[in-house]
């Protein structure tokens, strides 16, 4: 058995004293792990880095065997992630995410949509908000989509603002006046075709709203505990924006003296 993919590198393990076990993200092949002889050398720890991207070739005697996997760069993006920790936790969040799939499903919208965000998690704005469409996705190839589209009551597609947690579809606010204190807050920027950027209550808002039906669809069916990468994910965008909002502070009390 033999198949050529380009790869997303999502995590390694030590195996043995020289080899480590890639696990990678990838265009046709689903997320899939390896076994990489000398993995653990100086010449192949660097590439095997989360993040990179890299082109892999893959060969198993039998096709349900783990295999071996010979990789090799093609972007080299460690070293840049790791600069930030919003990048580092929301690299780890999403390979958490995509955990949750079975193993060797492919997948080609999420690989896609991580290399794009591979590219942009170095900004802690625009990771924010990508992150949280990430984990939107993950819920619908899960198969417990949000149908954001339009008003579960009355079909408009104007000032949706809600969402309900029993349907997971969107409300008008109109429509969900009488109820606003039972469901969960839709920031605008979610909806398709907004245009529109986060600020750090509409994040809030977002991760509240997946992490519900995260919990209720998933976790607890499965048994399982939030990922703690996430909740490093939102304390580092915290940090940010408060970080911002001082910088911001500091500017305004300059410009009035």
């Amino acid at each position: 058995m033999e198949w050529r993919d380009e790869g997303i590198v999502l995590g390694t393990r030590r195996h043995g004293e020289t080899s480590a076990i890639l696990e990678v993200m990838t265009r046709t092949h689903g997320r899939h792990l390896g076994l990489v002889r000398g993995g653990r050398s100086r010449k192949q720890q660097p590439v095997l880095q989360p993040g990179n991207r890299v082109d892999l070739l893959w060969r198993a005697r039998l096709d349900e065997h783990l295999g071996v996997f010979q990789a090799e760069a093609i972007e080299m993006n460690a070293a840049r992630l790791m600069d930030s920790a919003v990048a580092v936790y929301g690299l780890q969040t999403m390979a958490a995410h995509l955990r949750l799939l079975p193993e060797r499903d492919a997948h080609g919208g999420l690989y896609e949509a991580l290399a794009v965000m591979i590219s942009h998690l170095g900004d802690p704005d625009a990771a924010g908000e990508l992150v949280a469409r990430f984990e939107l996705l993950i819920l619908d190839e899960l198969g417990f989509g949000l149908d954001l589209s339009q008003c579960a009551a009355t079909g408009t597609r104007q000032d949706l603002a809600y969402v309900s947690p029993k349907s997971g579809r969107a409300v008008s606010r109109e429509a969900g006046a009488a109820w606003h204190d039972k469901m969960l807050a839709l920031p605008a920027f979610l909806q398709r075709g907004s245009g529109l950027r986060a600020d750090a209550a509409a994040l809030e808002d977002a991760f509240r709203l997946s992490g519900f039906f995260f919990t209720r669809h998933v976790y607890e069916p499965r048994g399982l505990e939030p990922p703690d990468a996430r909740a490093g994910f939102l304390a580092a965008l915290r940090r940010h924006h408060a970080a911002m909002k001082a910088v911001a502070g500091e500017a305004g009390s300059g410009a009035d003296a």
